[in-house]
């Protein structure tokens, strides 16, 4: 990849959860891009690994222990990348988790857990960076949410209204963070072969996304790295306040099963 190429040479990027999974293929592309990333992830261990695979490609990476949930920790990963890298170009808050249980056995400490760690944590990460992404002259700041903020998600309900709350926030923020050139959207995916969710889910039921997804798989964390370095990046200069969903049609598809028997789509759920 020439210099030329590279869409975010000479920024500083802060990617939570990048130990593994999407947060890592996220900080992987952007330093392979120019980026110097801040590597700000619960488990040490992952923190380091990412920052290894960074330096051995020739990026510059720095890893952070940081509990996304605790502001204290938060504003000292912020602060590594002022004092590490002089400031704060881009924000991705990439840190979340689910649980799936029926509402009605829900309890209030499980529905707060997934507060702090999908909602809260939003909030800690782009309240303690907007001051160095302003200080730069604009920045910009990508949250991963789910499809499931934007649809009924049985079983997974405090999972769900988190991420509509960081859906309506991202747009709020993108109006608030405007006059100051700081660009604020999210990025939705759907089933996503992450580390988290091979463990949580049977492979034989990851395999009935040949009849659930248009594209007729799920995702790899590399296609939402993708659109993340888009949104990062001055190709989307003019880009700010919006969900891209990327999915595989999911969305789109808005309940429509590709017809295994071929011929198009039918509506309603997939065969077992």
């Amino acid at each position: 990849m020439g210099n030329a190429e590279r869409l975010l040479e000479g920024k500083v990027a802060l990617v939570t959860g990048a130990g593994a999974g999407i947060g890592k293929a996220i900080a992987l592309l952007f330093a392979g891009h120019g980026a110097k990333v801040v590597i700000a992830e619960l488990k040490p261990e992952l923190a380091e690994e990412t920052r290894a695979a960074i330096g051995a490609a020739g990026g510059a990476a720095l890893a952070v222990p940081t509990d996304v949930r605790e502001p204290d920790q938060v504003a000292r990963a912020v602060a590594a990348a002022r004092e590490t890298y002089g400031g704060l170009d881009a924000l991705v808050n990439n840190v979340g988790g689910t649980f799936q249980r029926p509402f009605l056995e829900i309890e209030e400490k499980g529905w707060d857990a997934l507060i702090r760690i999908n909602l809260k944590s939003v909030f800690h990460c782009t309240r303690a960076a907007a001051p160095l992404l302003i200080a730069r002259g604009g920045g910009s700041v990508t949250n991963v949410v789910s499809i499931e903020g934007v649809r009924a998600a049985p079983l997974y309900a405090p999972y769900a209204a988190c991420k509509a709350g960081v859906i309506n926030f991202t747009q709020t923020m993108a109006l608030e963070l405007a006059p100051h050139r700081v660009r604020v959207n999210a990025i939705a995916p759907d089933i996503c072969l992450t580390e988290g969710l091979k463990q949580m889910i049977p492979e034989r039921a990851l395999g009935r996304h040949a009849f659930m997804v248009p594209l007729g798989r799920a995702g790899e964390p590399v296609e939402v790295a993708g659109p993340a370095l888009f949104l990062a990046s001055g190709l989307a200069s003019y880009v700010t306040g919006i969900t891209l969903h990327v999915d595989g049609g999911t969305h789109a598809a808005g309940g429509w099963y590709t017809n295994p028997g071929g011929g198009g789509y039918v509506l309603g759920p997939p065969p077992e």
